[in-house]
């Protein structure tokens, strides 16, 4: 197997410097628009045989890692907070939470049952693949968010309000979908992924106190208890420059950057004994390939050859890249860092 990715996350010496993307299947190749063409996001996600053909599908452009293709809602379904996804608009929760009593309704399942099909999956994927397979979860925060807001947010202004208003529910919320989450790695490691990523999409809304004081605990949780399995562990925010040193006391063994974060500044809040993932503006995939290798360039140049980077986007790959600037991207990043 080509193990680079996994070697740089536990900061040893690779050949080159590994890539993957994040949400590199998806809208963006047309194999994928081929599908959903035919299927709805959630029976894409709930039907085996179809994760393992869309995970696969980026894999042509030379990445190092494949990603579990699914959703970091799922665990909310059977917890009780069924949620579609709305055209044009993304996720929406049915019933969002507005009381205590809410909370209360929300309950603990097995994984097998609740969320089986993710667990086949991944042990059809290991059958297939010849590179990492990542497995991951949404992190409390954003799912809690989703489950108040009822959907995207800009201000965050029904969590926030719970959360400063109501602590102890709150708190009530965020154990029980760290409790859900956490089982769900150790399931996901058990099926065989040989590594996971926490996604904390929207913890950039927070100041650092309150990341501290209404978070942490939560996610320190999770992430120190899945690190005792062994595998690579990546702990990824949106917008997270300021709680950098906060995220690394959570834990994670790999810090994932997002691209209005200076790499070398992030790694310098990070520590030199944690691995980094990123950090390439997105929107960057956009541009003119030789732009866009150009932006890749600064990227490898910040990490400086240190060992443990491993390079990825600052967020997910947007459905307008053009699939070539994927490739070109990938084909630079390995030829450009290659040891000589």
């Amino acid at each position: 197997m080509n193990d680079r990715f996994l070697r740089a996350c536990r900061r040893e010496p690779v050949d080159c410097t590994p890539v993957w993307m994040m949400r590199q299947a998806g809208r963006y190749m047309p194999e994928y628009r081929a599908i959903r063409e035919k299927r709805t996001m959630l029976e894409v996600c709930k039907t085996p045989e179809l994760v393992l053909e869309v995970t696969l599908q980026p894999l042509k452009f030379g990445m190092d890692a494949a990603i579990l293709f699914a959703d970091i809602l799922l665990p909310l379904a059977p917890m009780g907070a069924p949620f579609d996804f709305a055209k044009g608009e993304g996720p929406v929760i049915f019933s969002p939470i507005k009381s205590r009593a809410d909370v209360e309704k929300l309950h603990d399942f097995e994984i097998e049952e609740g969320l089986g099909y993710c667990l086949e999956a991944i042990k059809l994927l290991k059958k297939e693949l010849k590179v990492p397979l990542i497995g991951f979860a949404g992190a409390p925060f954003t799912l809690a968010s989703y489950l108040i807001e009822g959907g995207k947010s800009a201000a965050f202004a029904k969590s926030k309000r719970l959360m400063y208003s109501d602590p102890e529910t709150w708190n009530i919320l965020m154990a029980k979908l760290s409790h859900v989450v956490k089982k769900f790695l150790h399931k996901q490691v058990d099926a065989g992924v040989d590594a996971v990523q926490l996604f904390d999409s929207w913890v950039g809304q927070l100041s650092a106190v309150d990341y501290r004081t209404y978070v942490q605990p939560h996610v320190m949780n999770i992430l120190q208890d899945i690190e005792k399995r062994g595998v690579p562990v990546i702990h990824f925010g949106v917008g997270s420059l300021h709680l950098l040193e906060a995220m690394r006391e959570s834990g994670g063994t790999v810090l994932g950057l997002d691209w209005r974060t200076p790499l070398q500044v992030g790694w310098e809040k990070v520590g030199a004994d944690r691995a980094i993932q990123g950090n390439l503006d997105p929107t960057v995939l956009l541009a003119p390939r030789e732009l866009a290798e150009k932006h890749a360039a600064r990227v490898l140049e910040a990490a400086g050859h240190r060992p443990g980077h491993i390079f990825n986007l600052g967020h997910g790959i947007l459905p307008e890249t053009p699939p070539g600037t994927v490739e070109a991207v990938v084909d630079f990043v390995h030829r450009t860092s290659a040891c000589t």
